[in-house]
């Protein structure tokens, strides 16, 4: 008796703790499902910009990235397109000497996006600037980007996050990789603001006000640079917005172990952020900072491929002890699908979606076992291996 009641106290702790995160996702999933039109007006000034492009072993992307961004429908003289060149071959940095570009070379012992993005800001430190635009060196976007963020700025957004969009869908994980992104940006960005919270940052397609992001970048040092971000942006109660209409080309991680990686600097990251901004939460709560809390708590959460291999597990085996005792996990995992159903866009459902599907069992696997190889990624650059799509 004392046996099952011990087990019935463990099995409602976990049903709790599991149901917050479900009922978290569920609620800002089916927030992301109403419409917003954007609400920025033509600027009647045209803004100056500078476009930072931190590239790490680049060499296959930049050349073309950087051609494409100078096509934008925006006074030339009003952007300027700045390369950080690290670890590339001198016949790449060669070409991109013929553009109208600002190449600028490092050669750090341990790269990070942190690193460039510092050195970058002190090149031009004597330069003015309103924005600055973050962007990865594989990454593309609209001719009218610049226009469009420079609308939201007179307007009074003085930090965005665009939306990044998978420029490849050519495997079964970058296929995943892109649901994966779009659900979070229903939920952690467009559900998010729908509320009246801000939006989360995602590494690129990001811009600031210049004056802030010159002074704060200083204090950032790991490999989750957006995460330090946030935390800053939050903890000054800067709102961060998203605009779903500005899109943001990404290519997507394409091989099992790349994805693996790269999830893992993601979790170590995640986990370190967390670790900072715990002792900050009493006071988040008694200031009535609730972006900072929601930011906090979000942090607190498992990924979704966890959550689900948790809850379908459980759901399994009560059943196999007590079919009546396994109901409430069963209801759990159905409102979890039916929230991640919401949040992916239907563009991406399809038959290829469905086949790509059975590999969540082997990435669930893989996320599991990366709880326990975090040690010292968060210090290194994230690198996407680029391939023929």
């Amino acid at each position: 008796m004392d046996e099952l009641i011990i087990i019935d106290t463990l099995d409602t702790i976990l049903f709790f703790l599991m149901a917050i995160s479900v009922g978290y996702l569920f609620v800002f999933a089916a927030a992301s499902m109403s419409r917003r039109n954007s609400p920025y007006p033509l600027a009647k000034k045209k803004y100056r910009f500078a476009i930072l492009f931190p590239a790490y072993k680049e060499d296959k992307v930049i050349e073309q990235t950087a051609q494409s961004f100078l096509q934008q429908e925006y006074p030339k003289e009003s952007y300027d397109v700045v390369v950080i060149s690290d670890k590339m071959k001198d016949s790449t940095n060669q070409r991109l000497r013929q553009l109208p570009i600002d190449l600028l070379i490092v050669d750090f012992e341990n790269s990070s996006k942190a690193k460039a993005l510092n050195f970058g800001m002190d090149q031009l430190a004597d330069r003015e600037y309103d924005m600055i635009v973050i962007l990865d060196a594989d990454n593309t976007v609209q001719p009218n980007f610049l226009q469009q963020i420079c609308n939201a700025y007179e307007s009074g957004a003085s930090v965005i996050q665009a939306h990044r969009i998978a420029k490849n869908l050519n495997t079964n994980t970058a296929i995943l990789d892109a649901v994966s992104e779009e659900i979070n940006n229903s939920i952690f960005r467009k559900g998010h603001i729908r509320l009246g919270l801000s939006s989360a940052l995602i590494g690129s397609g990001m811009t600031f006000e210049y004056g802030w992001f010159k002074e704060n970048i200083k204090k950032v040092s790991s490999a989750g640079e957006d995460k330090e971000l946030e935390m800053l942006l939050l903890k000054q109660r800067i709102y961060i917005d998203y605009m779903e209409d500005v899109l943001v080309y990404d290519e997507k991680t394409q091989k099992e172990d790349a994805f693996q990686n790269q999830r893992r600097r993601w979790l170590s990251a995640q986990f370190a952020s967390l670790w900072e901004a715990l002792p900050d939460l009493p006071h988040a709560i008694s200031s009535k900072n609730i972006d900072y809390c929601d930011k906090i708590a979000q942090w607190m959460m498992l990924p979704r491929v966890l959550l689900i291999g948790i809850i379908g597990l459980l759901s399994v085996t009560t059943s196999l002890l007590d079919w009546e005792w396994s109901i409430k996990w069963w209801i759990l995992l159905f409102v979890l699908f039916l929230a991640l159903c919401m949040a992916t866009p239907d563009y991406l459902i399809n038959k290829q979606l469905k086949k790509a599907l059975w590999k969540i069992p082997l990435l669930a696997t893989m996320m599991l076992i990366n709880l326990f190889r975090m040690k010292g990624v968060n210090k290194k650059f994230i690198h996407t291996e680029h391939g023929e799509h």
